[in-house]
Order: C-alpha cells, then sequence, then structure tokens
C-alpha cells in the first residue's frame, strides 16, 4: 500500500545573522576617541597658554617659521635666504650666529626677540655666573663670610643678584647711604663677574619699613639713593656706565620676610637683564 499524499512538507527556515549591525560595526569608537584625543589637545594647548611667558609663546610660533633659523650656526629652508636670519645689524647675519658687535646699539643689534635663538645659551651664561660667585667651577670670587650677604635667582626678567644685609653686617651706615666696606667688597666682585656677559644692568633699592608714626617717613628716597651710590660703585670698579639701564627705590613695597621692618629686608638687587 503507498504512502500517503496528504503529510504537509517539512519547511526549514534558517534566518541569516549579521554580527554587529546593531551598533554601527564599532564605528562609534573611533568617532569617540578622536574626539577625546581632540579635548586632550585643547586642553593641553590651554594648560601652555597659561603656563609660558609672551616671549616663549612667541618663540614656540616663530619656531614654525621657516624663514628663521632654529639652529645658531645653521637654519633649515631653501628660500631666498637659504635658512639663514634676517634679524642682525647686516639685514642678513653670517650663518645666524647673532651680532657681531661687542656693544651694538638699540637700533643697530641683532634683535633676537624670537625668544627661540638665544634663550638657551642666556641660561648657560647665567649659569656660569652663579658658578663663579658660589666656586663651583675652582676657586670663589667671594669670600665665605661675604658669600652669606648673596642669593641669586633666574626670572623673566634675567639673572637677579640679591645683596642684603644682616644685624651684624649692614650693607650702609644706618638709614643712611653711606657704603660700608662689606658692600664695597661686594660692588667690586660684581662688577668683575659681570665682566663674563654684555648683558645690560638694572639696580634697585630695596629697605625695610618704618613705623608708621614718622611724620617724614624716608623709605622713598633712602632706598633711591641707596640704588644711586651701588651704580657708583659699580662704575668705580669699570663696570661701562653705559651698560646701566634704570636705577630704582622701591622703598619697603617688596619685603621678602614677613617681618617688614627686619634688617633682612635692606637690600640691593642687581639685575643681568636679558638681552
Amino acid at each position: 500500500m503507498g504512502a500517503s499524499t496528504n503529510v504537509a512538507p517539512v519547511i526549514i527556515k534558517r534566518k541569516k545573522v549579521i554580527a554587529g549591525g546593531g551598533h554601527h560595526g564599532g564605528a562609534w569608537k573611533v568617532a569617540y576617541a578622536d574626539f577625546v584625543t581632540a579635548m586632550m589637545a585643547f586642553f593641553l594647548l590651554m594648560w601652555l597658554l597659561n603656563a609660558t611667558t609672551e616671549k616663549q609663546r612667541k618663540g614656540l610660533a616663530d619656531y614654525f617659521s621657516p624663514t628663521i633659523p632654529i639652529h645658531r650656526v645653521s637654519g633649515g629652508g631653501g628660500g631666498a635666504f637659504g635658512g639663514e636670519s634676517v634679524y642682525s645689524e647686516d639685514i642678513m647675519p653670517l650663518d645666524g650666529s647673532g651680532a657681531s658687535d661687542q656693544h651694538p646699539t638699540e637700533g643697530h643689534k641683532a634683535r633676537g626677540e624670537t625668544g627661540v635663538d638665544r634663550n638657551g645659551e642666556a641660561e648657560d651664561q647665567f649659569s656660569s655666573i652663579e658658578e663663579a660667585l658660589k666656586g663651583k667651577g675652582g676657586e670663589s670670587l667671594v669670600a665665605p663670610e661675604v658669600l652669606k650677604h648673596i642669593l641669586t635667582r633666574v626670572t623673566d626678567e634675567g639673572l637677579v643678584i640679591d645683596i642684603f644685609s644682616t644685624k651684624e653686617n649692614p650693607l650702609f651706615e644706618k638709614d643712611r647711604d653711606t657704603p660700608t666696606p662689606l658692600l664695597r667688597d661686594l660692588a667690586r666682585m660684581i662688577a668683575r663677574v659681570s665682566g663674563l656677559v654684555v648683558n645690560n644692568i638694572a639696580i634697585e633699592g630695596h629697605v625695610r619699613a618704618h613705623p608708621l608714626v614718622l611724620i617724614d617717613n624716608p623709605v622713598w628716597s633712602l632706598s633711591a639713593a641707596r640704588a644711586t651710590k651701588m651704580r657708583l660703585l659699580l662704575e668705580e670698579s669699570d663696570l661701562t656706565p653705559e651698560r646701566v639701564q634704570r636705577v630704582t627705590g622701591n622703598a619697603d613695597r617688596e619685603p621678602v620676610v614677613t617681618n617688614t621692618m627686619a634688617i633682612r629686608n635692606n637690600r640691593i638687587e642687581v639685575i643681568l637683564l636679558r638681552q
């Protein structure tokens, strides 16, 4: 007897599954990674703008300029200037090595305003002066008892040589601008050390605060007079007068210790200015 022909046929349905179709194959991860990288670069840029000076920012910008050499001897680029500098007393210095005059005038010298070409060299010069003062490279130029009156620090303005009074050994006679033998020795030493570089110099006088009950408070006139006396002592020690760019008296407005009437605030700051 034959098989029945009324049995329904068996149909097998296979469903095709496309992997990853629900989340676009992971492409969103790439986009998110690009977004995070861009945000990191943005915040890094904001940090750099806040943490650098105007001169340093200009130097960073000029670093990518093809007309300014990034090396003091030779620069990149094959344009009209062949990678050489355009900011010298001869309009285009030889091999971008800077000024050729030892004491050029303001309008004739290589300006070097990029902050890239000479900045590292300036730091090296400041370090050599500090080493000469402290005797790290050999015999110190200063006696140990005199060295206790000197502090140095590097700022955006230049190398600050801070010479200060102590209770036992003041720089000036009390409330006068008459220098003591200690200050004369320090002036001779600073003039000699300043000869290692050609940087211009600024001199600032600072004094301790006086009681407010004084009718005629001498802090302004005294600090200015002491700064002027320091200038004269340096010039007597063969410092070129043209190197002195300013002499100021800051009175008691910038104390270095909490007690504004402390002797430590009686000080003279000689600043070797950045070129």
